[in-house]
């Protein structure tokens, strides 16, 4: 069973940056196309961030051009890079495989954009 653990999460103003980070505990990056999802309170979880198993990365409309997506396989890490945050995206983020079937999602880490 593979274990997802999300971090680098945290309280920033509004243009700051975070970057967090998604360790597997065992090697599946690169055989997984892999997402950065986010679930702010009262709304669904969405997809933000896309990156296939051949290292390819697609974004939703709302962070694209100010989130990246990359990953480190012999580290078993994705990451993502988020610049010129904003209040809205304020969500818990987490990470998982593109679609179905999922891993065990993991408790994702808390993004707090407030001035």
């Amino acid at each position: 069973q593979v274990q997802l653990v999300e971090s680098g999460g945290g309280l920033v103003q509004p243009g700051g940056s975070l970057r967090l980070s998604c360790a597997a505990s065992r090697s599946i990056f690169s055989i997984n196309s892999m997402a950065w999802y986010r679930q702010a309170p009262g709304r669904q979880r969405e997809l933000c961030a896309h990156i296939s198993s051949g290292g390819s990365t697609n974004y939703a409309h709302s962070v694209k051009g100010r989130f990246t997506i990359s990953r480190d396989n012999a580290k078993n890490t994705m990451y993502l890079q988020m610049n010129n945050l904003k209040p809205e995206d304020t969500a818990v983020y987490s990470c998982n495989a593109d679609r179905p079937p999922y891993f065990g999602w993991g408790q994702g880490t808390q993004v707090t954009v407030s001035s």
